[in-house]
């Protein structure tokens, strides 16, 4: 059993058309979940700004807030610059190039990632392997957290990992057979956080797999909270 877990992907708020308990921490407590990183929901369904603020007003220490930012041309970014997201005082943040329509790899998001100096998660569905490999290439001190990789693109991920040293992997979704212990043969444990993208991804087959893995104590602590730690 891990010493310590840390959910590096979890959500806060409503979720449209399902019914979800609104507050996280219940779910923790059951499955052994010591924090979580959370983004709100209204930042990835529906006002990044809205879900932003509701997001920063919690004052639970379990709670590491990772609010979304939409880096945009003046008038149309979350928030207004990149100066402004240094305030928050944050660990890390997220983005959503698909769905808040922006560039991940132009000008205008670049310039923004280099003026925040702070790890991003992103989810797999939101990119590509390649735009992330062109981001890590351009910005190689930029540390990349991927969200939900799954287990069906493994090979791809693979293959951006090798080429780029700022890239982790959350290991929620890779729920196939080996597949973490694969994995850490070749990046090693230090490259591996565990996340859940609960309550709309299922927690309890993250937490059994974590329970599971056929890695020495070392690398499954390393994985439950140290690599996060690391990233952060």
């Amino acid at each position: 059993m891990p010493k310590s877990v840390v959910d590096a992907h979890r959500l806060v708020g409503p979720v449209p058309f399902d019914d979800l308990p609104p507050d996280p921490r219940d779910d923790m407590d059951r499955l052994g979940i010591d924090r979580a990183c959370v983004t709100h929901t209204l930042s990835l369904y529906s006002d990044p700004g809205a879900g932003n603020e509701a997001l920063l007003a919690l004052a639970d220490p379990r709670l590491i807030p990772v609010p979304v930012v939409v880096p945009g041309v003046p008038g149309a970014g979350e928030p207004e610059t990149p100066e402004e997201a240094r305030s928050w005082g944050v660990r890390m943040v997220r983005l959503c190039p698909e769905r808040h329509r922006f560039d991940l790899t132009g000008p205008v998001a670049s310039r923004w990632l280099a003026a925040l100096g702070l790890p991003i998660a992103i989810d797999l569905d939101e990119t590509s392997p390649a735009q992330l490999l062109r981001l890590a290439e351009r910005l190689p001190a930029q540390r990349i957290l991927l969200l939900n990789p799954g287990y069906r693109a493994l090979r791809a991920v693979a293959e951006l990992m090798a080429e780029a040293p700022n890239v982790w992997t959350e290991i929620g979704t890779v729920n196939t057979q080996g597949g973490v212990e694969w994995l850490a043969a070749r990046f090693g444990a230090r490259r591996l956080v565990f996340g859940t993208g609960a309550p709309v991804a299922d927690d309890c087959g993250p937490r059994f797999l974590l329970d599971h893995l056929d890695l020495p104590p070392d690398d499954v602590d390393r994985i439950a909270a140290g690599s996060l730690e690391r990233l952060l």
